[in-house]
């Protein structure tokens, strides 16, 4: 809720009222009665503020969509003019009035040229008059059609979705809703392709469609493509039939009803990888380049469908499940029903393959095919309904095939991702006022929503939870829903009124601020006192079930307690002598918590602890807060040990933060050869080397030889590192010089490193047909290093890095990759004609956070100006 000040014409027409009304009373008072008067007036003032604030939340207010027709099927036939970046299509509409008589039907329908507007009869079609806005169009039917009315439109339209697209959101950078990649072919080491993104509501940028989470149809896509293109769909491929112009029709069916937004088409010179579960087609499509690395990256997909499928005791309910690769994609994934397009760092090689760690986006796009597809949210004011469960499927996926300690890894990951969004935005879960839609795909419907959920289910069970998404997804199968569908979904299963957690945590901001002290006084019952900090006018006080535990004689112990005051204090009873009580121990509760705990205490946690996330905090409190005595180097070493890998990373970054560690840790480059040489996680090997060469660079020169052949790019990429950082390897031209066509980041940035450090002259044409040939993040890490090296040799092409950081600057489809090379141009802003060149850039930047970070490293050079 947002508070306006009264607009001006409500507050003269109150003044002159309350002048007409009070007139006498002025007159006749006694004019030492001027406080009451001042008192009457503040308290209209007051009132008309109130009513102000009212009408606000009447006019703003996010409403579902009213259904005024029920869109029941849509057939579409397609084909594409690349030259123009145009759709050329036909689209056959079946609807019926939702439950009121029409007269007009309006559909969306952003950027087209409407040539043809039709009602389809049995024996001749109509055509219609309508008028177009570029936005909607209005059809006026020949009578008016009732709800046992079904009637047909068909539009003949061109599409151009490059006019009229505006800046999306942080999670879906923009809305022209189909993009031709590369339609002419000109961009080097990037093939053409094209493919959609219709969430939110882009859709409507190819189709004609009444583009609303809340409508559902079946479609049948038929695509005219050139014949050496493979198209990807919903549903089935009905048919394909080669054109004596080269040219190919595909005919997609899908039959079985979908948001209209979950349409989607792909076009593109693409290998199939086939693969299947109980009988059903899961396939993956990439560039020839990367299918050896896809069979690897996708190759767990068949163990989710069945793991998701099992849990939920709801078999995966649609036709097929295929994933494709795309460029430039302008989001992480999609989930369109049956087909999840996803980003281009999902292009691996075979290598690259052995270090995917890609099994989270994965799952969370699979699981959005129950969540999101089959019951789908009814207006994006309920976006966490899609949003939450995915998020969540990610931790449910880790816990099942990486153990509970990875998943609790991802989970507090997600937590701090939220507070730190909540820094500076705090807002409901369910959120019917924002300025824009896309405002809700944010760090509160992804990750604070699935964050509760872990709660709920923490809370009331397995059992309980599973079987309450078993309901609600068989209760509202191939419909839409509202969070209330959720709670009641619970309800009925539990026999519980669960208004009190939905209400706190779905419909109101913030979180909870906890402060908790433990009295051990009586070491065998425990005094625990926990008080609500956070700020209670625009946070709510929570109902909070935690639990506390203990360890005793090698044994844990558990007790679940529930906190509903401001100030409140529990018993524990432990009844056995305890020195050391935990507090949310697997840290399931979204919530800030502030106690005093000493060096001792945390050396407990850690020797004690079964969970891992509290072995982690133990260590990384321990190294940050008592850096100094035996007891923190001990425990350090005893880290590097540790059976779950984070920690054992962990340590290793803290030895690395403090070196004066290494020459007093027992045994230290022992363990490290150890971990470097036959760690099961990549990236302790990694961490290992990088320590091993900060130990004596000289002394593991050959072991860095032999592990930068490594298979994994990590050990690979570290070794390498490690061995052109030190200068008494005399071959060290030589060996850069091996790994010079190598195209992962790992290496290049080695590379990179080494001839920057070095002043090496004579590589620009190396840097710049990288720079040609990255993309995405690892365009994004060799960014810097790119304009380093022409900065830091001037006798270097100069003027060509220039141009080219200022073509991706300016060009480049993704935010964080502009802003990165505009960051690099700044460091050549004394050069000729580069200022004039960066504030044009500038000026013409319209993603908001990327224009904030172009206006901060320019900052100095506006002021001057």
């Amino acid at each position: 809720m947002r508070f306006y000040k009264p607009n001006a014409v409500f507050f003269l027409l109150v003044i002159v009222m309350w002048s007409c009304q009070s007139a006498k009373k002025v007159i006749d008072s006694d004019p030492t009665n001027d406080s009451a008067l001042l008192e009457e007036v503040e308290n209209e003032t007051t009132k008309s503020e109130l009513i102000d604030s009212f009408e606000k939340q009447i006019s703003e207010y996010r409403a579902s969509r009213t259904r005024e027709f029920d869109l029941l099927h849509t057939e579409l036939d397609l084909s594409f003019d690349y030259e123009n970046q145009w759709v050329k299509g036909e689209a056959i509409l079946t609807l019926k009035p939702y439950f009121f008589p029409q007269k007009e039907l309006v559909l969306d329908a952003k950027d087209f040229d409407i040539h043809k507007f039709t009602l389809v009869g049995k024996g001749e079609d109509n055509e219609l008059n309508f008028k177009y806005n570029s936005k909607e169009i209005t059809a006026f039917l020949p009578k008016i059609y009732t709800a046992s009315d079904t009637l047909k439109v068909k539009i003949k339209y061109t599409a151009k979705p490059n006019e009229g697209a505006v800046a999306g959101s942080a999670a879906i950078t923009d809305t022209k809703g189909l993009y031709f990649i590369n339609p002419k072919g000109e961009e080097p080491n990037k093939p053409t392709l094209i493919w959609t993104q219709g969430e939110t509501e882009h859709n409507s940028k190819w189709f004609p469609t009444i583009d609303s989470p809340n409508e559902r149809m079946t479609q049948e896509i038929k695509l005219t493509v050139e014949d050496k293109y493979r198209t990807i769909s919903n549903g089935k491929l009905q048919s394909s039939s080669s054109n004596p112009d080269g040219t190919r029709i595909d005919h997609w069916i899908m039959d079985m009803p979908h948001a209209p937004y979950l349409a989607a088409v792909i076009v593109g010179d693409y290998v199939e990888i086939e693969d299947s579960w109980e009988g059903m087609q899961v396939n993956y499509y990439v560039e020839k380049e990367f299918e050896a690395g896809a069979g690897k990256v996708f190759q767990n997909t068949p163990e989710m469908i069945g793991f998701f499928s099992d849990l939920l005791g709801v078999k995966y309910p649609w036709q097929k499940y295929d994933q494709v690769v795309v460029r430039d994609f302008v989001s992480g994934a999609m989930e369109n029903t049956t087909i999840t397009v996803l980003m281009e760092e999902l292009n691996l090689d075979e290598r690259a393959a052995i270090d995917s760690e890609w099994d989270g986006i994965i799952a969370h796009e699979l699981f959005h095919q129950w969540f999101g597809n089959l019951v789908t949210t009814e207006s994006w004011s309920n976006l966490t309904l899609n949003e939450a469960f995915a998020n969540y499927s990610e931790y449910l996926w880790f816990e099942y095939k990486e153990g509970k300690d990875n998943a609790d890894m991802h989970h507090l990951s997600e937590m701090e991702q939220y507070f730190n969004e909540a820094k500076t935005k705090q807002e409901d879960l369910i959120r019917f006022y924002y300025d824009d839609k896309e405002d809700m795909f944010d760090s509160h419907s992804y990750a604070k929503g699935g964050r509760i959920l872990h709660m709920l289910r923490r809370h009331l069970g397995d059992e309980a939870f599973f079987a309450s998404l078993n309901y609600y997804l068989k209760q509202h199968e191939f419909s839409s829903v509202e969070v209330h569908d959720l709670r009641l979904a619970f309800e009925h299963v539990t026999g519980q009124d669960l208004n009190w957690f939905f209400n706190q945590w779905f419909l109101n901001s913030g979180h909870p601020i906890l402060e908790y002290e433990v009295d051990y006084s009586q070491p065998d019952n425990l005094l625990l006192t926990v008080a609500q900090l956070q700020d209670f006018e625009n946070t709510p006080l929570y109902k909070i079930p935690f639990k506390v535990s203990w360890y005793h004689q090698g044994q844990r112990f558990e007790k679940e307690l529930i906190l509903e005051k401001a100030w409140q204090q529990f018993a524990i009873e432990n009844e056995v002598p305890v020195n050391s009580l935990y507090f949310d121990e697997d840290s399931e509760i979204l919530a800030e918590k502030r106690s005093f705990r000493g060096k001792e205490f945390f050396s407990d946690q850690y020797l004690n602890s079964i969970c891992g996330v509290a072995r982690y905090e133990a260590i990384d409190s321990l190294a940050t807060m008592f850096k100094d005595g035996d007891i923190v180097i001990n425990l350090i070493r005893v880290a590097l040990e540790d059976d779950f890998w984070a920690i054992r990373e962990l340590a290793l970054m803290k030895i690395a933060e403090n070196p004066d560690w290494m020459g007093v840790i027992k045994d230290l480059e022992e363990r490290l050869y150890e971990m470097a040489e036959n760690d099961p996680k990549n990236t302790v090997r990694l961490g290992a080397i990088e320590l091993l060469s900060a130990i004596d660079q000289n002394k593991y020169s050959p072991a860095f030889l032999r592990w930068m052949n490594h298979p994994s790019y990590y050990v690979a990429g570290a070794a390498l590192g490690a061995y052109l950082e030190n200068e008494e390897n005399l071959n060290r031209e030589a060996i850069a010089s091996r790994f010079e066509n190598e195209k992962n980041i790992r290496l290049l940035v080695a590379l990179a490193d080494y001839y920057i450090l070095e002043s090496v002259a004579g590589k620009s044409d190396w840097f710049n047909e990288k720079l040609d040939k990255l993309s995405g993040q690892s365009l994004y890490y060799f960014l810097g290093y790119y304009s380093d090296y022409f900065a830091k040799n001037a006798n270097e092409d100069t003027e060509r890095a220039i141009k080219n950081l200022s073509q991706i600057a300016s060009k480049h489809q993704a935010n964080y990759i502009r802003i990165t090379a505009f960051m690099g141009l700044v460091g050549f802003i004394d050069e000729p004609g580069v200022l004039e060149t960066a504030k044009k850039i500038y000026e013409e930047e319209s993603d908001d956070l990327a224009k904030r970070y172009k206006e901060f490293f320019l900052s100095t050079y506006l002021e001057e100006n």
